[in-house]
């Protein structure tokens, strides 16, 4: 009998976990930290061995295989032992990949998959498309493919879960945009973070897609240095020669696929700023390609509400807008949010875990838009001393303060926005909990 290990006790690893215990594998669950208590009855319910609290290497390094968590790094110790004695550590995705036939959309980028895949998923349910939604989004893939049976699956993808993905095989591959990013995680080399969106072509045949953003100069770069058979479907603001989204000159979202041409009237787009049009291209593209009406693909990018802390409006109180962007945890996530903000009077809250950020690319925005800055975090150094000598900046240890600061400086007209450019994990539990106790705030404020 095949012995499984899986290393962490998410939704990640509970869902893989469950699938190799349905295959007839022993398997062996453990965690370094607690295990939530619904997780922990999950796996006593399918009779699945788990421990919580540390790892007992005697109970790992015999494994046969390995699923791990995508948040394990592959330096850390007991990963380095398991590559050492020649153990295969694969990802959940890899594992759900092997026991279905469902045709997969699969979703990466630095900035707006969540949204992107959402949308996808929207469309194909409002088409009537017996779809899953799995990946960082949804449930589990793996649990999913345990327990029920779709004809396609919506998965987005983070670079983590790309690491250690080998044979599994996407039919719709889209990569939205690579801008710097998790690089304390890739020795802060541009390219190995680059290399790992890439993974996302592994194994893609000539009846396979892949949908990209054109004018993104990371993509165009590494599309120099790689090769796929599959059918290409560049989107772009404009048209080039070989463009197969963009904006026409009636101001018509176009695309152009396989199943003839598809035209919507771009202020018919549920979601609106630059970001979201691409967000709707790649959905859209990919919607076409799996030959869903045209008219259903039209009814659901005009109908799909946005996806809860990317840019969501929270309240307005006493004439200021306040504005919920809390997974902006990169700095181009937050250059897009300014984008699409008004021409001045925009108070910007940034800070958090700094992931290695370059603040330059949002400078110019600052400097035309931002009346001020309210730094939150622990340690707000970095950004104190980079926007301090354009901007006003303050310096704030807790969202109380930071509320409070922003009250004190926007007047009617002005907008608050929440978008941080750092991860949360300083003061908040995660960008969910950052945004949701960011809304509760703006709201005791009313």
């Amino acid at each position: 009998m095949k012995r499984l290990v899986v290393l962490g006790g998410g939704e990640s690893g509970v869902g893989a976990a469950i699938l190799a215990k349905t295959k007839g594998m022993d398997v062996f669950l453990s965690d370094s930290g607690n295990i939530a208590e619904h997780y922990r009855e999950m796996l006593d319910d399918e009779g699945i061995a788990w421990e919580q609290g540390g790892h007992t290497p005697a109970l790992i390094l015999n494994a046969d295989e390995v699923v791990k968590s995508p948040g394990i790094p592959p330096t850390a110790p007991l990963v380095q032992q398991l590559v050492a004695k020649g153990i295969p550590v694969i990802s959940e995705i890899e594992l759900a990949g092997r026991y279905t036939d469902a045709k997969m959309v699969c979703i990466t980028g630095s900035n707006g998959k969540t949204t992107t895949t959402l949308l996808t998923y929207h469309i194909l349910r409002q088409a009537g498309i017996n779809a899953g939604l799995a990946g960082n989004v949804g449930r589990s893939l793996a649990l999913q493919v345990a327990r029920e049976n779709h004809d396609v699956y919506v998965i987005e993808l983070s670079s983590f879960q790309l690491e250690n993905m080998y044979r599994f095989k996407a039919n719709i591959a889209v990569i939205l945009n690579i801008t710097p990013d998790h690089l304390d995680r890739y020795d802060h080399e541009m390219q190995n973070y680059i290399n790992a969106k890439f993974r996302i072509l592994q194994n893609l045949t000539t009846r396979d897609a892949f949908i990209f953003w054109q004018d993104d100069p990371v993509i165009r770069r590494q599309m120099e240095r790689v090769t796929t058979e599959a059918r290409l479907f560049p989107f772009a603001q404009e048209r080039e020669e070989d463009t197969a989204a963009y904006i026409d000159a009636e101001d018509r979202l176009f695309l152009n696929t396989p199943s003839g041409p598809f035209t919507m009237p771009r202020a018919d787009l549920a979601l609106s700023g630059l970001h979201n049009l691409f967000n709707s291209m790649a959905a859209g593209l990919s919607a076409c390609l799996l030959d869903i009406k045209k008219e259903d693909i039209r009814r659901a990018l005009s109908d799909f509400e946005g996806v809860e802390h990317r840019l969501e409006p929270v309240a307005t109180v006493d004439g200021v807008k306040y504005i919920n962007d809390s997974k902006a945890t990169n700095v181009n996530s937050c250059w897009y949010a300014l984008e699409s903000m008004p021409a001045s009077g925009v108070v910007l809250i940034l800070g958090g875990k700094d992931k290695g950020n370059d603040y330059s690319e949002i400078m110019p925005l600052v400097k035309s838009k931002v009346k001020a800055i309210v730094a939150m975090g622990v340690d707000n150094t970095k950004i104190v001393d980079y926007f301090s000598s354009e901007v006003t900046v303050r310096d704030t240890h807790s969202l109380e303060d930071a509320i409070a600061a922003c009250r004190e400086i926007a007047v009617e007209g002005d907008t608050v926005l929440l978008s941080p450019c750092c991860a949360s994990f300083d003061l908040f539990k995660s960008y969910e909990d950052r945004g949701r106790r960011f809304k509760e705030a703006v709201k005791n404020l009313q």
